[in-house]
């Protein structure tokens, strides 16, 4: 009798084990699938981190027995919320440094990295998020407060589209910048003579190359604080447009580890050693990142007068903006994509830019394919240049709430009636059928609430205007929440593995606290994340 109490002991085990064959069981919710029919169902089920089904409650728990099981209380649950373009990384690195996106005027950009220097009195002194838009005096800052202040430490402070810098007087003299200096795709701003600090695209570089390195510590901190904020709003996947080839082990190593769970979609930056990197490897391609494109700017932005434009700006006479790199070369990057097989993400703002990029595209591709290479932006596009998205397969990859955001002064840059074929998001999405969405953030908010918000209300969270920006380019309910799940993972190539409630499918998802397929217009941008999973992993829960 004793020699049968262990053969006893490891059956019984064994049933008991038998009874579990599924990790967690999601029921008494609203569950949005966004499968190909947009289905909703009230369960679903996760094993091993993916869904193995969906459907009724009734049948899945005579089916299943979850370890975990949450009941979501009749909430709406959703795909986890994908951003297509954004700059995860450097929004990380943002949270680190002055944060200037609420300033109101020029002196309050010199108080807030006042306060800063005080508490952090070594190295540079580095801001971003300024708007000069947003201020009485809509003009370039000059640097002379800065030189005042800081006539020995460097300061740079870059506008919150990323396309513009102003640098004080140190700054200048570690780069040698000198007045009357000019840099091709970029511009040095002088006054009578004397330089302002500011340095527009391609002069930022100047110096820019000139800092100091990130430490390996301050990276993480980036990325890691970077997460913790997208969790928070529903983001499960994000593209990060326009890395180095450097930072593809770091990301890759902290995901290993486990403290990076956020999965990343990585665009390397139009550089000969990021090329070199990736031809000679290949698709980097894991559970938590892949890395098969490049992100590649054709000009600037409209906010600094930096975006390409075929006629000359409203409000500055006989200017026109300029494109970053000759055609010959967007040229050359085109072929030599084509030929490996990467794809090509090229930030376009202007219609000139756009028009550009949109004739190298089809001398590339050559009518329809599925190649995906996006535009990304695709911010004003001449009228008879529209068709050439869907005549050659080319996404256009656009982010809401810069229509939100830049129609207070777009219409002074563009003129009446340029304006109307800009931020024409309902327009682009029927060349294709399908549109990615993101939010370009740290340019925007991280929320993805918002996103969804000005694509269908084309309204600022102030409401206004009241009748919608341009609303015949509002996309449904429906688009938009494809827009920033399945047609967002589509636009990465990851159409098969997430973006919807699917069985096979990572188990990525949210609960909101409201249903923003059936909230009000003006709810929109107040509904919040209760929890988000990954993996069928929460990794955030609302306090």
């Amino acid at each position: 009798m004793k020699k049968i109490w262990p053969w006893l002991f490891v059956l019984i085990t064994a049933c008991k084990n038998k009874d579990y064959n599924a990790d967690l069981l999601i029921k008494n919710a609203v569950v949005y699938t966004v499968d190909s029919s947009f289905a909703t169902a009230n369960a679903f089920v996760v094993n091993a981190g993916k869904i193995i089904a969906v459907g009724n409650i009734d049948t899945l728990e005579q089916k299943y027995k979850a370890h975990e099981v949450v009941d979501a209380g009749g909430k709406a649950v959703y795909p986890g919320f994908i951003d297509a373009h954004a700059h995860f990384y450097n929004y990380g690195l943002s949270l680190q440094e002055v944060r200037l996106e609420k300033t109101q005027s020029w002196q309050e950009v010199v108080d807030s990295i006042s306060t800063y220097a005080r508490k952090n009195p070594d190295g540079w002194i580095i801001g971003r998020g300024w708007d000069q838009n947003k201020w009485k005096n809509k003009q370039f800052p000059d640097k002379a407060k800065l030189d005042s202040l800081f006539p020995v430490r460097p300061v740079i402070l870059g506008r919150i589209d990323g396309h513009a810098i102003i640098v004080n007087q140190a700054a200048l003299n570690i780069a040698g910048i000198k007045p009357g200096q000019t840099i091709a795709g970029g511009k040095i701003e002088t006054i009578n003579g004397k330089l302002t600090g500011v340095l527009i695209d391609n002069a930022e570089g100047l110096v820019r190359r000139k800092m100091p390195p990130p430490t390996d510590t301050l990276i993480q901190s980036a990325l890691l604080d970077a997460q913790a904020n997208c969790f928070a709003v529903g983001l499960t996947t994000v593209d990060d447009c326009g890395l180095p080839y450097t930072m593809v082990n770091t990301i890759a190593q902290l995901q290993h580890k486990g403290s990076l769970k956020m999965r990343m979609y990585v665009m390397l930056s139009d550089d000969p050693d990021n090329f070199a990197y990736l031809f000679k490897r290949g698709v980097f391609k894991t559970p938590g990142l892949d890395v098969r494109a490049f992100k590649v700017y054709a000009d600037g932005a409209l906010g600094s007068r930096g975006a390409c434009l075929l006629q000359p700006y409203n409000d500055q006479k006989n200017w026109r903006g300029f494109l970053l790199s000759s055609q010959k070369h967007f040229q050359d990057v085109a072929e030599k994509l084509a030929a490996k097989g990467f794809q090509m993400c090229t930030h376009a703002i202007g219609d000139s830019a756009n028009r550009v990029m949109l004739k190298i595209y089809a001398s590339v591709l050559k009518g329809k394919n599925d190649r995906r290479w996006r535009i990304e932006h695709s911010q004003i596009v001449a009228p008879e240049d529209v068709k050439l998205f869907g005549e050659y397969s080319i996404i256009p990859s656009v982010q809401p709430t810069h229509a939100t955001s830049d129609m207070y002064w777009a219409g002074d840059r563009l003129g009446k009636k340029r304006l109307k074929s800009a931020y024409a998001y309902k327009q682009l999405l029927q060349q294709n059928g399908w549109i990615p969405l993101g939010t370009d953030f740290p340019v925007e908010n991280i929320n993805p609430m918002y996103t969804f918000y000005a694509a269908v209300e084309r309204k600022d969270l102030k409401g206004f205007p009241e009748g919608g920006f341009q609303p015949e380019n509002a996309l449904s309910r429906i688009e938009a929440l494809r827009g920033m799940t399945i047609w967002a993972a589509k636009a990465n190539f990851e159409e098969k593995e997430k973006g919807s409630i699917e069985p096979g499918k990572y188990a990525d998802f949210v609960i909101l606290d409201n249903d923003i397929m059936k909230a009000s217009g003006n709810q929109l941008p107040n509904v919040h994340v209760l929890k988000t999973y990954i993996n069928g992993e929460k990794v955030y829960e609302k306090k």
